[in-house]
């Protein structure tokens, strides 16, 4: 699938790092460094624009390592990028440790997937069909 991006950060465009990665990493775009104090959040932008085509969305998720060994997440996760969104990504961390973390031009700060959704036309009904589990929710199965 072909994709027209506007690359105006001065880094490589996104790619995948292996051969079967669903992701591509973001990279920050920014003049300065820019710390997040914890439990801080801070919009980071990318330099990038991208024009999907109708019927797919962007999904940007957490970085796993980032998550796991510092603490940084995104406060929307997935935040979504629709086909008609023309502006700048930027992506909303958020510091969930207990120190400082510094995020630096060119930082790999998020993954970014392309799918393909449906888009749904509601049918109002007076019941829904039956099923085993019915109404059963949280916890209902067990532990």
């Amino acid at each position: 699938m072909n994709i027209n991006i506007i690359n105006n950060s001065g880094h490589q465009l996104p790619q995948y790092e292996t051969a079967h990665a669903a992701g591509m990493d973001l990279r920050a775009s920014i003049t300065s460094e820019i710390t997040i104090k914890p439990l801080g959040r801070v919009l980071i932008p990318t330099g990038l624009s991208i024009e999907l085509p109708i019927g797919y969305e962007a999904q940007i998720r957490p970085r796993s390592g980032l998550a796991f060994k510092h603490g940084i997440s995104i406060v929307n996760s997935p935040g979504t990028i629709d086909a008609d969104y023309r502006g700048e990504i930027k992506v909303l961390l958020v510091n969930l440790s207990n120190i400082d973390f510094v995020v630096n031009n060119g930082d790999r700060i998020a993954q970014m997937i392309v799918a393909k959704h449906e888009t749904v036309t509601w049918c109002a009904v007076e019941e829904l069909t039956d099923t085993t589990r019915g109404a059963g929710g949280y916890g209902h199965t067990g532990k």
